[in-house]
């Protein structure tokens, strides 16, 4: 049986560890060659180390590491070269890499905004542009998905320019279909909620909290991430583009804030 991502170059930036680790690890499993990056090289080698000692089938796909700045456009474009120059394609691309800086309007510095603004919006707009040229050459399509947030939805305490950029990615999504639609080129959103990854682990009170406010009793694991951004990018669904899917347990319809 031909696995669902079979012989598919997918390129995912921030996939060090949480939601991009547990999206590389599943698509490699799935059959797909994976360029994973990160900016810390030492955990990009743990996280391609690690899922090559996880694949679990002999058509289980390839992962290779990238590391560097996913808000650089020149590295930008050196790593969609790597994924060509490897694999012979860039067929899906997911702009994961992303930074949360808390603080109210009255607390931010220009060094704060600017450093958030340059990867989450700044690098996935030029990842979508370099990705997309390179699947125009290639003439068959492909996919491009963002990492929103429920705070692009929804006010948050303390997150003012976090949440600005998470809502400028989905209104990039939409945008982006006025262009890639003729080529062929999806482009969409997932949205998490309150996730369990390493970071939020850290906190012993955030799962507690979470279940307590969270509609179906928990928050999300990377998984139920990862269900839905290959939901998104899978070929079954090409005639989905410019949507972005919330994922975060029903959080979003009543919206309670994490007070301990």
């Amino acid at each position: 049986m031909t696995l669902p991502f079979h012989n598919q170059t997918v390129l995912i930036t921030g996939a060090g560890q949480g939601i991009g680790f547990a999206i590389a690890r599943t698509l490699v499993r799935q059959g797909a060659n994976v360029v994973l990056n990160d900016f810390d090289d030492t955990l990009t080698l743990q996280a391609v180390e690690a899922i090559r000692q996880d694949r679990e089938t002999e058509q289980a796909g390839t992962c290779i590491a990238c590391a560097g700045d996913a808000s650089d456009v020149t590295f930008i474009d050196n790593m969609v070269k790597t994924a060509v120059d490897t694999f012979g394609s860039v067929d899906i691309a997911i702009a994961n890499a992303g930074i949360t800086i808390f603080g109210d309007i009255f607390t931010t510095t220009p060094e704060a905004f600017q450093k958030i603004v340059n990867l989450n919006l700044r690098g996935s707009f030029f990842l979508a542009q370099t990705v997309a040229k390179q699947m125009r050459e290639q003439g068959r399509g492909g996919s491009v998905l963002f990492m929103s947030s429920v705070v692009g939805h929804q006010a948050h305490p303390g997150l003012p320019v976090y949440s600005m950029t998470k809502a400028g990615l989905e209104m990039l999504a939409k945008q982006l279909v006025i262009d890639f639609s003729p080529l062929g080129i999806t482009v969409n959103a997932v949205a998490p909620g309150a996730t369990q990854t390493e970071r939020t682990l850290d906190d012993p009170s955030y799962v507690p909290i979470w279940s307590r406010i969270t509609p179906m009793g928990r928050p999300a694991t990377v998984d139920d991430i990862t269900n839905a951004a290959l939901f998104l990018i899978a070929p079954a669904s090409r005639h989905i583009t410019g949507q972005s899917l919330v994922v975060d347990g029903g959080w979003t319809s009543v919206s309670p804030p994490p007070v301990g």
